[in-house]
């Protein structure tokens, strides 16, 4: 297995002995109980880490560690954006985390016309906030050195806007009848930006798929079967990371 991922806000290359406490250090000395000699990733989140080997631990939350030479991890391409349509419940934390598992660069929260949650003032805002904590969380577990950014949520004239600039844009659409292509044979881009529209549970409107149109995304399925919007981003995912040889 590799080495446990911890955030720090700064990855200093100038400081040989770094000392990790707070909520993060006392995860690594409470929880992971890590010992002297064993090895811990220090990283920014965007990228930017550092292999360190722990040298011992000072109370139940501070963890000091010798930092390694500062690396930086390239920015992957094609980078691959997923629209999230907002799920009921907990089914949003679930796509975020998962999402975020398998390599997803960015995450935006969609206010679909379908959508029964609807994210208003204070309420809309915390579950934003959960949203991207879930992010940070995930990235920690899956090992990453580069979270993916969850935006502000966004309108559907923003969405269209974000597609009419990708290389690649695509839409789930699960009304079979409607012509699309499946996902598996699209054409895609070598680099630049892909993104993919993930409906809600009721599915896109068709004033919202126009739309989509026109800002140049196309229909896509993903096979024979409907998934969950809280599933589907995550699985199209995967089939995009693997067919672009990021996941070669």
């Amino acid at each position: 297995m590799t080495a446990p991922v911890f955030v720090v806000e700064h990855v200093d290359p100038d400081s040989n002995r770094y000392v990790l406490d707070g909520p993060e250090g006392r995860h690594a000395v409470s929880v992971k109980r890590l010992q002297p000699g064993e090895e811990v990733v220090l990283t920014d989140g965007a990228g930017r880490y550092a292999v360190c080997e722990v040298i011992g631990t000072e109370g139940k939350d501070r963890l000091i560690v010798h930092m390694g030479s500062v690396s930086e991890e390239p920015a992957p391409t094609p980078r691959i954006t997923v629209v999230q349509a907002l799920p009921k419940g907990d089914r949003g934390e679930v796509a975020v985390e998962t999402m975020t598992e398998v390599g997803v660069d960015a995450i935006v929260p969609w206010q679909a016309a379908r959508c029964i949650t609807q994210w208003k003032g204070d309420r809309g805002l915390k579950a934003l906030g959960k949203w991207r904590a879930t992010a940070r969380e995930a990235g920690k577990q899956s090992r990453r050195v580069r979270f993916p950014e969850v935006a502000d949520a966004a309108t559907t004239k923003q969405v269209a806007a974000l597609l009419a600039e990708a290389d690649f844009a695509a839409v789930l659409h699960s009304d079979f009848e409607h012509g699309s292509g499946p996902l598996a044979t699209a054409e895609l881009p070598a680099d630049g930006e892909i993104v993919l529209v993930v409906g809600p549970e009721g599915g896109v409107s068709r004033d919202e798929l126009a739309l989509f149109e026109e800002a140049g995304a196309r229909p896509y399925v993903l096979g024979p079967t409907v998934l969950r919007t809280s599933t589907a981003g995550t699985a199209a995912a995967a089939l995009l990371l693997g067919r672009t040889g990021r996941w070669s």
